[in-house]
């Protein structure tokens, strides 16, 4: 049995840190003092709350450079975006202190007379945040500024692929002055990791990565009556009217399936075409995939790096062998990738056609630079097709007939619409999924309602 997270460099098979798993006394550990320093953590006023949680937010973005190259030697994220998490981190985090008070505020539900009733949102107590490597900061500061700002305490269990970005938010929380306790990082074996979130002490779970990962989370804590969000991704689906910007859908959606590897919950994985645009939108996209530059994800120029792990990479070219032996066509000549080897983490870009519903590339969760694209003959087809998965985490339109798209997009069952682009979270709006892509909601000021309960309060007034 291991007794350490050892993470291995997806970019030439390296050790890049070793930590010793917590043991049960730790563990035990940090669960007191979370449950101990929440309380005063909850009576601190929101605005000394948004203060240190600002604080932190600026030194994490002073150490922009250090963190993108911990990223790309972690999960092996070219260099040349790297720092674009730190970006996203800011613009989550700033918008989330922005709205928080607001967020929190009391409801007030109308005046009666002889009473004074309100509504007010009181943290939860101590939630446990278990991340994934693929976005290490995007996917966790959803809920663990959210859970902070709101009063909670938060332990984070990351990724075993990422444990320096764990490491990370405790030294910026630290050095901007949050209290000892409110904020802990544990690194954990998953058997550990299941036991701790049976501990009554956590009193929520947020929760981000596979179903199977997704599953085990709601069976551990199926005894008990806590609350869990899960975030498991998609195999989401994009829709080219025959009144798009071809170009525009062309770039925004090769992006979409490559940028980080296609290792994104809310990436690209199928497309469905208008009949009177598809040999076009074939030809286009094929010339851009071929176009990319796999490499070391060190080197500047590289804009497609190596998927996290080998077994990664060997899953996405059974998904493209599998699809090639049931009649699929493939349009990108992998020869122009030769670092994409059979049993490295490097894989080439694929766009496939002649798929269908019955090959794992447009059913299951890809999680690389694949697309398959189909041919439909206009909206009812893609609505049926977009809609035909076990997925519901976005789906995008390309359109240039805003009211039309409007309706299409009331017809889709996913958590967000996107309307001429994709692949991106709006702080301002709910993110959410249904089907297999999970439950609850992060961001906006919606995802404040899922890491607070409400309490009423129902006052009677004696003259």
């Amino acid at each position: 049995m291991e007794s350490s997270v050892r993470t291995l460099s997806p970019v030439d098979g390296r050790v890049v840190v070793e930590r010793p798993f917590a043991s049960t006394s730790e563990i035990d550990q940090a669960l007191k003092q979370a449950q101990s320093a929440q309380q005063s953590w909850a009576a601190t006023p929101l605005a000394s709350r948004k203060a240190i949680l600002t604080r932190a937010v600026d030194l994490m973005v002073s150490q922009k450079s250090e963190i993108a190259q911990e990223i790309t030697l972690q999960m092996g994220r070219p260099i040349s975006q790297s720092p674009g998490e730190v970006s996203g981190f800011e613009e989550r985090a700033r918008y989330l202190i922005s709205i928080a008070e607001t967020a929190l505020a009391d409801l007030d539900v109308g005046s009666k007379e002889g009473f004074e009733r309100w509504i007010r949102r009181v943290p939860l107590g101590v939630v446990a945040v278990i991340a994934p490597w693929n976005y290490p900061y995007l996917t966790s500061v959803n809920a663990v500024w959210t859970a902070l700002l709101s009063g909670n305490a938060v332990l984070l269990k990351h990724s075993p692929q990422t444990p320096l970005c764990a490491e990370r938010y405790q030294q910026v929380l630290t050095e901007a002055g949050l209290p000892e306790g409110v904020f802990q990082h544990l690194h954990l074996s998953p058997q550990d990791t299941l036991s701790m979130l049976q501990d009554k002490r956590i009193n929520f779970v947020a929760f981000t990565g596979s179903v199977q990962g997704g599953h085990a989370v709601t069976q551990a804590i199926a005894e008990s009556f806590k609350g869990c969000g899960l975030e498991l991704g998609g195999k989401d689906p994009a829709y080219v009217r025959a009144d798009a910007d071809l170009s525009h859908a062309v770039e925004t959606l090769v992006d979409g399936a490559c940028f980080n590897s296609g290792q994104s919950c809310c990436g690209i994985e199928r497309i469905y075409v208008h009949e009177s645009l598809f040999d076009e939108f074939v030809t286009q996209a094929k010339a851009l995939m071929e176009s990319y530059q796999l490499g070391d994800p060190q080197e500047a120029q590289t804009n497609l790096g190596p998927l996290v792990n080998p077994s990664a990479a060997d899953k996405v070219r059974r998904h493209v062998q599998e699809a090639l032996e049931r009649g699929a066509v493939a349009h990108v000549d992998e020869s122009r990738f030769p670092l994409a080897q059979p049993g490295s983490a490097y894989c080439a870009p694929q766009l496939l056609t002649e798929v269908n519903h019955q090959m794992a590339v447009m059913w299951e969760e890809t999680f690389g630079p694949v697309v398959g694209v189909m041919k439909v003959s206009g909206d009812d087809e893609a609505i049926a097709l977009m809609n035909d998965s076990p997925y519901g985490l976005t789906a995008s339109i390309f359109s240039k007939d805003l009211e039309n798209a409007r309706a299409l997009a009331d017809r889709l069952e996913t958590g967000t619409v996107f309307l001429n682009r994709c692949d991106y979270l709006d702080p301002a709006l709910a993110w959410t999924g249904v089907k297999d892509s999970g439950r609850g909601c992060t961001l906006s000021q919606v995802g404040f309602e899922h890491l607070t309960r409400p309490k009423s309060y129902h006052f009677k007034l004696l003259s």
